[in-house]
């Protein structure tokens, strides 16, 4: 049942190995949430569903962009480690960057990075103290506002790149807020996982300095 319900998600067909990695991952969450808290607590009785499968979809947007990946803020794993994990099975060469600037997040980032065996590197930083990464697609869950995060996905994603951030029912008035600032095309998806989410994806993403 799982695997046929992230398969659904992530718009590819799971391996046993593959569900088996992201099995690991979940007891790996279960196991360090007391300590550091990297998802809510209220959340961990339906963690498939509110954070494994809700990253897992994320995948179908970019799902044949290889090069680097980027997840800015990457916290508890969700949605890097998930996204990582679903590569190592159709996308074997991609890279992951995960960057966090809690140190004991990092920590558990490193650990989730090893027990899954996924091609990803941490980086234990500001984001907006991180060089540059010139990344193909840049995904961010629950980080910021758009308006405040576009600057942050822009440092990192290259020009021609995508960026792929959920977002909760007030997508709109975030949109409109950003436009101020940052011109894009974004298309609109909505969450499958959460009838309020939606997914924003954005491409062109440009600074309007000629309006300052």
């Amino acid at each position: 049942m799982i695997r046929q319900h992230l398969s659904e998600m992530s718009g590819i067909e799971l391996s046993e190995v593959t569900v088996s990695k992201l099995e690991a991952f979940r007891d790996l969450v279960l196991k360090w949430n007391p300590r550091i808290n990297l998802v809510s607590r209220a959340s961990l009785a339906d963690l498939w569903t509110r954070h494994i499968a809700d990253s897992a979809q994320l995948y179908r947007y970019a799902c044949n962009v290889s090069g680097t990946w980027a997840d800015l803020g990457s916290g508890g794993g969700f949605p890097g480690v998930v996204l990582a994990v679903l590569s190592t099975q159709a996308h074997p060469a991609r890279q992951y960057r995960f960057v966090e600037s809690d140190q004991r997040k990092a920590v558990f980032l490193r650990e989730a990075v090893r027990v899954t065996e996924c091609r990803a590197s941490v980086v234990c930083d500001r984001i907006e103290q991180v060089d540059p990464m010139n990344a193909d697609v840049v995904t961010a869950r629950a980080l910021a506002s758009l308006p405040d995060l576009l600057g942050l996905v822009a440092r990192h994603l290259r020009s021609d790149g995508l960026a792929i951030l959920p977002k909760g029912a007030n997508y709109k008035l975030e949109l409109d807020a950003a436009r101020a600032n940052w011109a894009f095309d974004a298309q609109v998806h909505p969450s499958i996982t959460d009838p309020d989410g939606h997914i924003l994806q954005v491409e062109g993403l440009k600074e309007r300095l000629e309006d300052r």
